[in-house]
């Protein structure tokens, strides 16, 4: 193996586990090694994954029932519930995109000796970096929720399971509409979410496809959903996200109510394998946040890669994001029977651990859907 395939795959084997490695090590060379998310404007990954047909229709997940009915009754139109006229200057202080303080550009000495105006520039460019992110991550959804539609053993799921489905579609249609009309900049997929598809695309067993999305890429996106609506003064994005994250509650509750019992009841080694791949993806979604895309074009010049990743590692922001993002990860973990005292030392290491006994979303405003029948909450979610 070559010294560029050692590098690639050196962000992974930190669970020490080698079925795992062996699991993500090909994801791992085309996202970061070959870089294939980079590689034109279409990728195409081998899915593999088994349906499940029920010929019984048997009615019988009362939780994923009442899911169901609050999807339906939550569906909204991205053409029409928002107000695509308004204008998006991201120059414009009084509706502002996003604050400094919100990002870790006022970290840079290179970024703080910049005019006014060339700021602004930069800061409308990590965000539209962000919702790029966003916007790969929804069609990453999109495909993984029509894969566990087919995949997920009990009719209750797959009804549920279809009406995410076109939560994801509209999703990726609001994002791709604001970058391109609004901000008019989209970037490239991040190495580290590519392998992260990919390793879900590609792996057969239908919990990891809900593991993986459902519980860990949908739950994160739902703290940085709620973070940045909280920061933005940008009246359509605000709004926007809103509308996001009342689907994405329901995602989560999902995944959480498809593999709580399913993992409890599995054999104590495949469990550890789950453990353990988890923890390898949870080092992979901290990385994509190191905006490598928006570094390359703006600061790649003036300072080293590894100087821009310890400077956003140690940033108010990263901080700020890890707490949020995790702050739900780490107790639905718990909740499905994967923070075991095995594990617990890797999460530990990364600072992650103290978020395990918290509520997984009141910090948020977010109402915990597992706490509350899902209709009473819908009207808590649209007011967030």
């Amino acid at each position: 193996m070559s010294h560029r395939h050692l590098h690639a795959l050196g962000a992974l084997g930190r669970s020490r586990n080698p079925r795992v490695f062996l699991d993500l090590a090909g994801p791992a060379v085309r996202g970061l090694l070959l870089k294939k998310g980079k590689q034109g404007s279409v990728a195409q990954i081998p899915a593999r994954h088994q349906a499940h047909f029920d010929w019984a229709y048997e009615r019988n997940r009362p939780e994923l029932r009442k899911l169901y009915d609050a999807a339906k009754r939550s569906q909204w139109d991205a053409a029409t519930a928002l107000d695509w006229s308004t204008q998006v200057d991201p120059y414009d202080d009084s509706r502002e995109l996003m604050p400094e303080h919100g990002l870790p550009l006022q970290d840079l000495p290179s970024y703080r000796s910049l005019p006014r105006r060339r700021q602004l520039e930069h800061r409308a460019a990590l965000t539209a970096w962000l919702l790029s992110q966003f916007l790969h991550g929804e069609q990453g959804a999109l495909f993984a929720a029509c894969q566990v539609t087919e995949a997920v053993q009990w009719m209750d799921g797959k009804l549920y399971g279809a009406t995410q489905v076109v939560d994801e579609a509209r999703h990726v249609e609001v994002f791709h509409r604001y970058l391109d009309e609004k901000l008019n900049k989209r970037y490239e997929i991040n190495d580290n979410l590519y392998t992260i598809i990919d390793a879900l695309m590609t792996d057969g067993r239908w919990d990891l496809k809900f593991l993986g999305m459902q519980i860990m890429i949908e739950g994160l996106a739902l703290g940085a959903f709620q973070t940045i609506r909280h920061q933005t003064s940008e009246p359509l994005l605000k709004e926007m996200l809103k509308y996001v994250i009342t689907d994405e509650a329901r995602h989560v509750t999902f995944g959480v109510v498809a593999l709580r019992d399913y993992y409890a009841a599995m054999p104590e080694k495949d469990r550890r394998d789950r453990e353990d791949w988890a923890y390898e993806i949870s080092v992979l979604l901290r990385n994509r946040f190191l905006a490598h895309e928006f570094y390359d074009e703006y600061y790649a010049h003036c300072m080293s890669r590894r100087e821009w990743n310890a400077t956003v590692l140690r940033s108010d922001f990263m901080g700020r994001f890890r707490n949020t993002l995790f702050r739900r990860l780490i107790p639905n973990l718990k909740r499905i029977h994967l923070l075991s005292d095995r594990v617990r030392p890797h999460y530990d290491a990364l600072g992650l651990l103290e978020f395990e006994h918290g509520k997984p979303s009141n910090e948020l405003g977010v109402p915990d859907l597992l706490e509350c029948d899902p209709a009473d909450a819908e009207a808590t979610l649209m007011h967030v």
